[in-house]
């Protein structure tokens, strides 16, 4: 049984694909770490844990040495937001983290996966049916580190036979974590609001077509990536994926389909406008379900349901 190593585990991929992970793999077989230590609730609880600050490399090869690591889930990252109001924080976190994963998975002989983003994309990029191959020219602190790592990632697959995968993440819409500063965040902080207030004030204007992706699949793409045979990748850093391509109409549309009452208005944020008017329509995900097999399971209208019902319970509504 391989041993995993995730780094970033209180974010919002990691709070999930740790639980995700130990349930394939075995609680003891799966290292939660973060900066925030110790670890609380389930994370700490249903498996080991450990604190690492992902700029720093002896914390990650001293976390690898002593739990046998086999593979890292690189997840630590500043989002798009965030990291244009501290881009020196984004680049030390989004380049610097990777690249010590990379040495100490070459050093240890460790498989790496360490996540991109549509945000690698760039106004010059081809926005409709993004293709897999394409020029990459993002105008981000976020999408510049995305690219970066992406290069240097496939530079140590050809350079040092390193196990690097990677995919582009779409916005991701989670129904457990709150979103960290992202640009596509709006899809999941209308749900909350529908919910628990019945109105939503979007930062987006109508018409600003994302790709999005359920959090469920987009754990089940990271796994089905990583146990995929390596004689059939042809690309590694990264493939395209997405699930659904929608603006803000279309996701009001659907929530008022089941909250008849629910509202919505616009109050732009410039800032995320300009990061979102720079990122892809769609992209074109053919490579990935031809090199791999990826396919979504959720749409927009069955993630609506999903999301509804679950927060519907939280908050008892």
């Amino acid at each position: 049984m391989k041993n995993i190593l995730i780094i970033g585990a209180c974010g919002q991929i990691g709070s999930e694909l740790t639980p995700f992970l130990r349930n394939i793999y075995g609680t003891d077989h799966v290292v939660a770490a973060d900066c925030i230590y110790p670890l609380k609730g389930d994370l700490a609880e249903s498996g080991p844990s450990c604190k690492i600050d992902a700029t720093n490399p002896q914390d990650i090869a001293d976390a690898v040495k002593k739990y046998n690591i086999d593979a890292i889930y690189n997840l630590a990252a500043i989002l798009s937001a965030k990291a244009e109001a501290n881009p020196m924080l984004g680049w030390r976190v989004g380049v610097g983290a990777v690249l010590n994963c990379l040495e100490v998975a070459r050093e240890n002989h460790c498989a790496l996966f360490t996540p991109s983003s549509i945000g690698a994309f760039g106004p010059d990029t081809p926005h409709d049916n993004t293709p897999q191959d394409t020029i990459q020219r993002p105008k981000t602190i976020y999408g510049v580190t995305k690219v970066t790592g992406e290069l240097i990632s496939d530079y140590y697959f050809k350079r040092f036979g390193v196990d690097t995968r990677s995919v582009r993440f779409p916005g991701l819409i989670s129904n457990v974590t709150l979103p960290g500063g992202g640009t596509t965040d709006y899809a999941v902080d209308i749900y909350y609001a529908a919910v628990k207030e019945g109105k939503f004030t979007c930062p987006l204007k109508p018409g600003t077509f994302l790709d999005m992706m359920y959090m469920p699949d987009a754990l089940r793409a990271t796994v089905e990536l990583m146990e995929a045979d390596p004689a059939k990748l042809v690309h590694r850093n990264s493939f395209n994926i997405t699930a659904m391509s929608f603006e803000p109409e279309m996701i009001a549309a659907e929530i008022k389909k089941h909250i008849p009452s629910f509202k919505m208005d616009y109050q732009l944020d410039e800032l995320r406008q300009g990061i979102a008017d720079s990122w892809p329509n769609k992209m074109d995900d053919s490579v990935a379900r031809k090199e791999w097999g990826w396919a979504p399971k959720y749409d927009l209208q069955t993630m609506t349901v999903d999301m509804l019902e679950v927060l519907k319970k939280r908050f008892n509504k």
